[in-house]
């Protein structure tokens, strides 16, 4: 098996971006042998039915094994898997994307929302920050969408616990023409001259910081442009250089896949897998897509999140679907996950100090305690805004 050699030293340059080495690396072929727990492989890439394997995710020795087979992909092998029927009740995406239509037309009348990665403003729909918008203006909704073990345990395979997720929609309209060849932040949302000073070790690591996600909000037929992926791409060192270079997109474009999703269906990848949106060629279909990307708790997100505002209004909502029994404790802890702070550092050790263990309460351990213990909002808010004076203090 290829897989990166964290022994690289020193920096890399344009003269490291052998293109040779590119093809052997990406002209592997995927054995399903090495995916027992997948339904199919497609194109070199591993797809996993989600109805099939749900109650796996509630025993422990399964999803350990689940999550391990999904790290070894994303790290060691395709680095992209697809989770089939990731949302069993589209209708939650239906009311997700009624709530993001509402708001791109609100953008759009107010010139917001223009801006987007490696496509022409103008080019689609881009609605950031998501994540806090959709809470905030659909709690009991968001409450619902990110109540999801199968999307938590992707984050969670990659990135461990108390990943930060952040979203961004992106609308592709009927002619909206494909992305180009690139990586994902960190890195990949630098020149090729800023990448080219980080060390090389910096490179290789980068990867192990985010997570990307996106979830079809419509069926994707490849018409509709579905997102080009290169599998093995991201086992390549100097790759955040080699993206910007015209041989190798033009080798991408070559050798790339796509795969038809229908709605519901989520796929991730590592952010150093060479990607690109594809082409809108249909007539018909306006191709939206939850973009997700899940930072480590170990980094820094992309995107500056009112966690603290989030967690006050999601919160009615998370007690009344938990007496409904419309969310499970998994599926609860799941949308916790996606709305507050599960990291309990930076913080004030003098004013906010660890409290029987070696880290104080997070952010998402109150909330979490608020929900199970049955707390009135009020104590929330309370409890939240003391959490904010001992961190800020």
């Amino acid at each position: 098996m290829v897989h990166q050699d964290l022994g690289y030293v020193g920096y890399f340059d344009r003269e490291s971006c052998d293109l040779d080495e590119f093809k052997v690396l990406t002209s592997q072929s995927l054995s399903t042998e090495t995916v027992p727990f997948a339904v199919s492989v497609e194109k070199n890439l591993p797809v996993y039915d989600m109805q099939a394997l749900r109650s796996g995710l509630e025993q422990p020795d399964t999803r350990r094994a689940l999550l391990a087979e999904w790290g070894r992909v994303l790290g060691k092998s395709a680095g992209v898997i697809a989770l089939k029927g990731a949302y069993p009740d589209t209708s939650i995406i239906d009311r997700a994307t009624e709530v993001f239509r509402e708001i791109i037309e609100e953008e759009r009348q107010g010139s917001a929302g223009e801006g987007d990665h490696f496509a022409a403003s103008g080019a689609n729909d881009r609605v950031w920050n998501a994540l806090q918008k959709q809470c905030l203006r659909d709690p009991e909704g968001f409450a619902l969408y990110f109540g999801n073990t199968a999307i938590a345990a992707a984050c969670e395979a990659w990135l461990g616990p108390n990943y930060q997720v952040t979203a961004q929609i992106n609308q592709v309209r009927p002619g909206g023409k494909a992305q180009q060849a690139h990586r994902d932040y960190h890195l990949g949302f630098q020149s090729a001259e800023s990448a080219a000073r980080y060390p090389a070790h910096a490179h290789l690591v980068t990867a192990s910081l985010t997570l990307q996600g996106a979830v079809a909000h419509c069926d994707m037929p490849v018409k509709s442009g579905p997102t080009k992926l290169l599998p093995f791409s991201q086992l390549y060192p100097s790759g955040y250089l080699a993206f910007h270079d015209e041989a190798h997109r033009a080798y991408f474009e070559d050798s790339c896949i796509q795969l038809p999703l229908e709605k519901g269906d989520a796929v991730f990848f590592n952010p150093a897998l060479f990607h690109a949106a594809g082409e809108n060629s249909s007539t018909d279909i306006n191709r939206m897509a939850n973009l997700l990307q899940i930072s480590s708790p170990f980094g820094r997100a992309m995107e500056m999140v009112d966690r603290h505002s989030m967690s006050q209004a999601v919160f009615p909502s998370l007690v009344a679907l938990k007496h409904r029994g419309a969310l499970t404790s998994g599926d609860l802890d799941a949308a916790i996950a996606a709305t507050a702070e599960g990291y309990p550092f930076p913080t004030n050790l003098d004013t906010d100090p660890p409290i029987g263990g070696n880290a104080p309460d997070s952010q998402a351990d109150i909330l979490r305690r608020a929900v199970f213990e049955g707390w009135k909002k009020e104590q929330l808010s309370v409890a939240l805004s003391a959490l904010r004076a001992r961190q800020a203090a």
